[in-house]
């Protein structure tokens, strides 16, 4: 009888399960079509020397070997690796610090939140083109600030040393999206557990370290997690400080602004190289797949959730 019941109400089940299938099919067809096409497309393009203007010829793992020997592709790989190994862990705690700033009971607390995020509402060529300005080393308005104080103006865009420098101040200054989700989860901190710390005699730092820090890990591992894959993928600020009038981008003094996204854009629609592109985007994929492996692996060590 059990079976004969089960049986009847299986189609019954069947019914929302399809209809949810049809809703959502265009999305999944649209996906299929125009994205994991696409991405299959690439990876046979990636053992084959390609330039769009004729037919593709198999080569198996010579793009990869090329791309192991070639000096601008290392040096890509160091100015992406230095800009996300210094950015991303930087970028967190000036925005953690930001966000406990605002957490602060004070007057005016929306007016002050707002004109923190108000930066990462700013479109990122806009950005990129107002920051050209602003370093620029004659009329620029960050070394007309530090001759005033009496300090050496750098140049800021045509010395190697400091290039990756402001191309981090740019990363920073947009950090207010990430300091609002900080301030998000502060709000969320029960406040019982601060009055049960000041009972038990514990001072400011002891309250955030036992506290504050253990509620924010959850956050801060996913505001970790994408910090690292939108720093490897970086693009277009250093693509537009390095652009001169009327030509493409060169990567600044030195190629020192020569990030990955970069050298795989010049392969791609410079050199038409289609093939070296494709195997550089097959290896950025897998090194963010690694990564991204790696930190969820070990977050376990020192991600504490409400749960546990």
């Amino acid at each position: 009888m059990a079976e004969a019941t089960l049986a009847r109400r299986t189609p019954g089940r069947r019914r929302p399960a399809l209809a949810g299938f049809a809703f959502s099919s265009p999305w999944i067809i649209g996906l299929v079509v125009f994205m994991a096409g696409p991405i299959l497309v690439s990876l046979y393009y990636s053992f084959t020397e390609f330039n769009l203007f004729q037919s593709p010829r198999w080569v198996g793992l010579d793009n990869y070997a090329t791309l192991v020997k070639d000096p601008k592709f290392l040096g890509s790989v160091f100015n992406t690796a230095y800009l996300a190994v210094i950015g991303v862990p930087l970028g967190l705690a000036f925005a953690l610090l930001v966000a406990l700033a605002l957490n602060f009971p004070v007057r005016g607390q929306p007016l002050y939140r707002a004109i923190v995020y108000l930066p990462a509402i700013v479109p990122v060529v806009t950005a990129s083109y107002l920051w050209r300005w602003v370093f620029n080393a004659q009329y620029g308005y960050l070394n007309q600030v530090i001759g005033r104080i009496g300090l050496p103006q750098p140049n800021w865009l045509a010395d190697p040393v400091w290039t990756k420098p402001a191309v981090l101040l740019i990363t920073w200054w947009g950090i207010g999206a990430t300091a609002v989700i900080y301030l998000a989860a502060l709000k969320q901190v029960p406040q019982q557990l601060y009055e049960a710390a000041a009972v038990d005699g514990a001072n400011g730092w002891q309250r955030f370290w036992y506290v504050t820090w253990p509620a924010l890990t959850p956050v801060t591992l996913f505001q970790l997690v994408m910090g690292v894959i939108a720093a490897l993928q970086i693009f277009a600020p250093t693509y537009l400080l390095t652009q001169s009038r009327g030509n493409a981008a060169n990567g600044g003094p030195g190629d020192s602004l020569l990030t990955y996204t970069m050298h795989l854009f010049h392969n791609a629609f410079v050199f038409l190289k289609m093939g070296q592109a494709a195997a550089m985007a097959w290896i950025l994929f897998l090194v963010i797949g690694l990564l991204t492996s790696l930190i969820l692996l070990t977050s376990r060590r020192w991600v504490h959730y409400g749960s546990e």
